[in-house]
């Protein structure tokens, strides 16, 4: 065997040791951010900062018992009781052990050392980062239950905000960013709080709510100073794309394909230029503006041939067209979506399957529909081809039999229709509801188009010789047949 490979044991050996230097990462890490950021320290201080950070994070009960979170429907604000939640909290030793005797740390009295308190946002931010919620959430809650500077209160808020939306307690988050905004509402960091409020409100299903806080962002951004005005046009322009979306998820097409126009003029290159275009085009489609989907579409299959949404894209296109009575150009969209190679449809098989399936029998159901059964039956030999179920091959060679009758091609009807009676004696599963009705009709399609050959082969034998005025009379309306 390959010595490369793993074998269980060593695998479990492997888990067991990041298991152990995970458990350790939270105490080096504190130290060695305490030997950085406070070179001033005693080795006593520096030690009570391990033991502190490591007790809040393993005291996750105390801490969050004390504070507000607890307590429903009161968890509203959380930043009221900085100075008192906590302050007799074992977790908040290495916070209040910092102002000893000999440490100049340049704070109030009482207040913790902006080192200390700075090395444990750090802390608690690396274990929001690596998907610590629970850990990263008690050490930013036991940062705002003690004394610390502003600063830092500000960002442990603003970090618990998100790390509370991130596991989905929504109304909780809405409450932390409006306590954030509320306490600071002239900092910085305020319009930003209130595009994550937007976002969380229209992950509520409030988007309404969602689109009030959006442009409450736009509001905000302009009291923004001259030299922020790259950081004011960046939010600005995220601002625009959540607005957009909104609508689009609200199902306010033409709105949203206004604020989709309005975005894609910026050439910011942080664009996700691919996903706006299409939603510009799929909204465009929504509300049947036929010339601009067109337009749009063409241009996308062009900037994007290889997308996971050409599929689609073609779809909008084809119906557009065929909408328009550009039934030429519709066809040769189908079966290029129908031909797409297979090494594009990799990513997506189900995705590109379900596109091209759907555009191409919408079509040339249309087409059939309207008498066009050349093009029609060209489509629907494509289709045969997409899928090799019988749920999906017997409905589609049905409907090419039907075509062949009406084409006045019996011979080649009833042989698609033996071919679909074949597939049902091949059948061991005795198939669906659907497929026994299908393989019905096929049976009595077969046996009618049979009879109705055998009747015109038969009236051509009897008037076969006639003059050509007993041929007309054979033939005439109300004749009297043998």
């Amino acid at each position: 065997m390959n010595g490369s490979l793993t074998t269980p044991s060593a695998a479990r050996h492997r888990d067991k040791l990041a298991a152990t230097v995970r458990s350790h990462a939270t105490s080096i890490l504190v130290f060695l951010l305490g030997m950085l950021l406070s070179p001033t320290l005693s080795v006593q201080a520096q030690t009570n900062a391990i033991g502190g950070v490591t007790a809040v994070a393993h005291s996750n009960s105390n801490s969050i018992s004390q504070s507000t979170w607890t307590a429903p429907p009161d968890d509203t604000n959380i930043t009221a009781d900085f100075n008192v939640v906590g302050s007799n909290n074992n977790s908040n030793a290495a916070l209040e052990n910092t102002n000893e005797p000999g440490v100049s740390n340049g704070q109030p009295d009482g207040m913790v050392s902006s080192n200390v308190a700075n090395a444990k946002l750090q802390l608690a931010i690396y274990c929001a980062n690596s998907e610590e919620p629970d850990k990263a959430e008690t050490m930013f809650v036991g940062l705002l239950a003690a004394n610390i500077p502003e600063p830092i209160q500000k960002e442990a808020l603003y970090q618990l905000a998100g790390v509370v939306a991130n596991e989905n307690d929504l109304s909780r988050a809405q409450s932390i960013y409006g306590q954030y905004i509320e306490k600071w509402p002239t900092d910085l960091k305020v319009p930003e709080a209130l595009l994550k409020q937007g976002e969380i409100f229209r992950r509520m299903g409030l988007n309404e709510l969602a689109l009030g806080k959006f442009y409450s962002v736009m509001t905000a951004a302009l009291s923004l100073k001259s030299d922020q005005i790259g950081y004011y046009r960046n939010l600005v322009l995220q601002t625009q794309v959540e607005i957009a979306e909104t609508h689009y998820l609200s199902g306010e097409f033409a709105e949203a394909a206004d604020f989709y126009r309005r975005v894609l003029l910026n050439t910011d290159p942080a664009l996700n230029r691919s996903e706006l275009e299409f939603r510009l085009v799929r909204s465009l489609a929504m509300i049947n503006d036929r010339k601009e989907t067109i337009g749009k579409a063409k241009e996308f299959l062009d900037l994007y041939p290889n997308a996971d949404e050409v599929p689609e894209v073609r779809y909008y296109l084809a119906q557009s067209l065929k909408a328009l009575g550009q039934n030429a150009e519709a066809l040769q969209q189908v079966l290029l979506c129908l031909q797409e190679q297979k090494s594009k449809t990799r990513n997506n098989p189900q995705v590109w399957a379900y596109w091209q399936q759907r555009v191409g029998n919408e079509i040339a159901n249309q087409l059939y529909h309207e008498g066009d059964f050349t093009d029609s039956l060209t489509i629907y030999q494509n289709l045969l081809h997409l899928d090799p179920s019988l749920e999906w091959q017997v409905p589609v060679e049905y409907q090419i039999g039907l075509t062949y009758e009406r084409l006045a091609q019996p011979s080649l009807a009833i042989q698609t229709y033996q071919d679909i009676l074949n597939r049902q004696s091949a059948d061991d599963t005795n198939g669906s509801t659907a497929l026994n009705t299908i393989f019905q009709m096929s049976a009595w399609r077969l046996n009618f188009v049979q009879w109705q050959t055998n009747a015109e082969n038969m009236n051509g034998f009897l008037v076969k010789g006639l003059p050509p005025a007993a041929v007309a009379n054979f033939n005439a309306p109300g004749a009297q047949k043998p």
